[in-house]
């Protein structure tokens, strides 16, 4: 097995990352000038469909299946690969250069939300849905909520990375990630066995952000091989808390959603 030596001052230059090696930098801000085209609906969405990206298709649906006519929107694709994310109209939105982002043209000045959790809450509190109004039932919908955006960087960037995107299998990263995202399907295994759904007797936007990662994975649509790997049966509540789930027409018209062109 190969032993890495760190160099004392790190350089892009010397790291390989792989299929990612054309869009990866050290550095933040615009790379391009860019300008994103608008429709006419209220809500701007420039987005992917990845778990980040569903949650927002998903949500303004589920909006939409509840009449909410002022959640209409118009969704652009943002192709990660050719870093459209670095153009200066997206990072005007998202100075992160990352999807989703949404621009809330239904008010002056206009809002941009960007953070697929941020974009759920701002959705949840605008139209007054998915999301309880009493402090006990809001603050538990809070928690999960934070919960998926501080767990699933070591299921998708961990994990998934490691195990799918890396250019070689490596055991120790491997092996780590692995046992942090069994650690997280038995939490929520061990939730779902328990009540309906993560806040307890109601949907809300907390399911729809740990579906988009956790009943993905659980469908078998993320890595190639990862539910054999992961043993993904032996989640015998998450995978029916993942079905009931996904017979939504809301999430199925959210992950059918057609993405535009920018260009």
């Amino acid at each position: 097995m190969s032993h890495y030596i760190p160099p004392k001052v790190w350089s892009a230059k010397d790291s390989d990352q792989g299929k990612f090696s054309g869009i990866n930098r050290p550095t933040a801000g615009s790379r391009f000038e860019q300008e994103l085209p608008q429709g006419k609906k209220p809500l701007q969405i420039y987005s992917l469909g990845t778990p980040n990206g569903i949650k927002v298709t998903i949500m303004l649906e589920e909006l939409r299946e509840l009449g909410i006519e002022a959640a209409d929107y118009d969704l652009f694709k943002i192709s990660i690969m050719d870093g459209d994310q670095f153009g200066s109209d997206f990072v005007a939105i998202n100075p992160n250069s990352k999807i989703p982002a949404l621009l809330d043209r239904s008010q002056e000045p206009n809002i941009r939300v960007f953070e697929s959790a941020s974009i759920l809450l701002y959705l949840a509190e605008k139209f007054d849905k998915l999301m309880p109004s009493d402090p006990a039932g809001r603050t538990e919908v809070l928690n999960w909520l934070f919960w998926q955006t501080g767990a699933a960087p070591f299921v998708g960037g961990g994990f998934g990375h490691f195990f799918n995107y890396a250019p070689e299998k490596l055991e120790y990263p491997i092996n780590r990630f692995t046992m942090e995202t069994k650690r997280q399907l038995d939490l929520l295994d061990k939730e779902f066995a328990r009540k309906p759904y993560i806040a307890g007797d109601d949907y809300t936007i907390a399911d729809i952000a740990i579906w988009s990662w956790y009943g993905r994975l659980a469908q078998d649509a993320l890595y190639d091989g990862a539910y054999e790997f992961l043993d993904l049966d032996s989640y015998s509540h998450l995978k029916e808390w993942t079905d009931h789930i996904a017979q939504r027409p809301a999430v199925q018209r959210g992950l059918a959603a057609d993405y535009k062109d920018i260009k």
